[in-house]
């Protein structure tokens, strides 16, 4: 017997649909493609289904109600009949009561003992099938084909025993069930009509929201992020997708804006130094000293490297910030990679004096750490007044399951004041005591070290400490590392 399982019938039924690519093509198209005609054939349908179910239980009580009544009517008249019968009393023809049609009563012998006026001179019915508990008879002779409900009960008389006949008409009761069923299916389509027309009504004002956000959102271009959507006042889903719509949109301006500053200072940090070159590289040319030529020369491969650090600066930050999850990092130990980047910077102008304890094993870039370490360094060389302190520690304030290694970059140099303490991690920003290309750099040093920080999982900020300039780099640990 081939398996029959739903997944395999419903594989059959997709194969056989298949088959008719033009059927297919008339299922898409007259299937509903917007939410709102989906959403009313949905209402719909579910209403169609719940009326159809209710409809057909109430129809099927009405009519068993009818019928029990039917049946006891006719049960009530053989019973009185049965009574006649026993006292000797019959009469022909038998009066109808309680809505009967007709009343036989037959004797042992199948003779007609007495009828009533609707069955006079016909022979005795008998019963020629038996469906739902009840006898039915040929009454073909009397023309009578409609519904009838036949009672039978036996009797005792002073002559012998009888079979009564009661029989009673189903008409009002088909009459009723049809009443009722015309009545069900017009109240039925009435409120199909009104849910249908509800639905699409209330869907159609629950949606236009929505398409006006649509359409705002679709009006928008790359020049136009300073425009948002409108925001009903409701506070639903509709409501809370406008708001998050508009906070997107503010993202994407202030990106935009970060990236045209961004745009403007790199153009400004790179005209300067290629306006200085071309200066120097055109006066050597035509200077008639070599001592002077040379000195110009000098001065142009300088201006050459200052360009070759801006540049790399602008790539790695641009690799910054389009770095997702997917970056290479490894084990690193912080402790060897602070010792090892201080003691390659040789003689500087400050010393540097490094704290740090045993073996700190973070996962991340070794040569993207060591540059944030660097830029740190670089910058506390500048300010620095006498010495600079490197510590590297663990924080005591977190589980040891979930620590962070804490890097201090110190120099005794003017503390940062609270209101630039985000300042300096802006891209091209220099303080007021740093603008000179020479002794402030770029601008990028610190914004980059941030980033580094960022991309690691961690922080970089500056905290308050009374005398010195701090900046410290916090960096979560691994479980094993931070319980080690």
């Amino acid at each position: 017997m081939a398996d029959r399982t739903p997944a395999r019938i419903r594989a059959a039924a997709r194969r056989r649909l298949a088959r008719h690519p033009r059927l297919v093509a008339l299922t898409a198209r007259l299937a509903p493609r917007s939410v709102r005609a989906r959403t009313t054939f949905a209402a719909c349908l579910s209403v169609a289904v719940v009326l159809a179910t209710a409809s057909a239980a109430v129809i099927l009580l009405l009519r068993a109600n009818l019928e029990r009544t039917v049946e006891t009517g006719a049960r009530e008249q053989a019973q009185a009949v049965a009574r006649l019968a026993t006292d000797g009393h019959l009469t022909s023809p038998l009066p109808l009561d309680h809505g009967t049609d007709f009343i036989q009563v037959v004797d042992a012998h199948g003779r007609v003992v007495a009828a009533s006026q609707s069955l006079a001179g016909h022979p005795a019915a008998a019963p020629i099938d038996h469906q739902d508990g009840h006898d039915t008879f040929n009454l073909g002779a009397r023309g009578d084909e409609h519904h009838q409900r036949v009672t039978t009960i036996t009797a005792t008389t002073p002559t012998g025993p009888v079979t009564i006949h009661v029989g009673a008409s189903l008409r009002t009761v088909d009459a009723a069930e049809d009443l009722t069923t015309a009545a069900l299916a017009a109240l039925s389509a009435v409120l199909l009509l009104t849910v249908g027309a509800l639905t699409w009504r209330s869907t159609g004002r629950a949606l236009r929201p929505v398409e006006a956000i649509r359409a705002e959102v679709a009006s928008i271009g790359d020049r136009d992020l300073d425009r948002r959507v409108p925001e009903p006042r409701s506070d639903d889903e509709i409501a809370r997708l406008a708001g998050t719509m508009n906070a997107m949109l503010e993202r994407l301006e202030a990106a935009g804006v970060r990236q045209r500053r961004f745009i403007a200072d790199a153009s400004h940090e790179l005209r300067s130094p290629l306006t200085v070159l071309r200066t120097q590289l055109e006066v050597a040319r035509a200077h008639p000293d070599p001592d002077v030529r040379n000195d110009l020369v000098a001065g142009a491969l300088e201006e050459t490297e200052r360009l070759q650090a801006l540049a790399t600066d602008l790539l790695l930050l641009a690799r910054l910030d389009a770095t997702g999850h997917d970056w290479p990092h490894e084990p690193v130990d912080l402790t060897e990679l602070v010792r090892a980047t201080v003691a390659a910077r040789g003689t500087e102008p400050h010393p540097v004096t490094v704290h740090t304890p045993g073996p700190v094993i973070i996962h991340g870039n070794p040569q993207w750490l060591r540059r944030l370490l660097t830029n740190l360094l670089d910058n506390a060389q500048r300010h620095a007044r006498h010495h600079i302190t490197v510590r590297l520690d663990l924080d005591p304030d977190l589980d040891k399951a979930a620590g962070r290694a804490l890097l201090d970059v110190a120099n005794d140099g003017p503390p940062i004041e609270p209101a630039d303490q985000e300042k300096v991690f802006e891209r091209f920003a220099r303080l007021d005591d740093a603008r000179s290309r020479d002794d402030g750099g770029a601008g990028l040093g610190l914004p980059i070290a941030r980033d580094i920080a960022a991309v690691h999982g961690g922080t970089l900020t500056v905290p308050d400490t009374p005398g010195t300039a701090t900046f410290r780099t916090s960096l979560p640990l691994p479980g094993d590392s931070a319980a080690a």
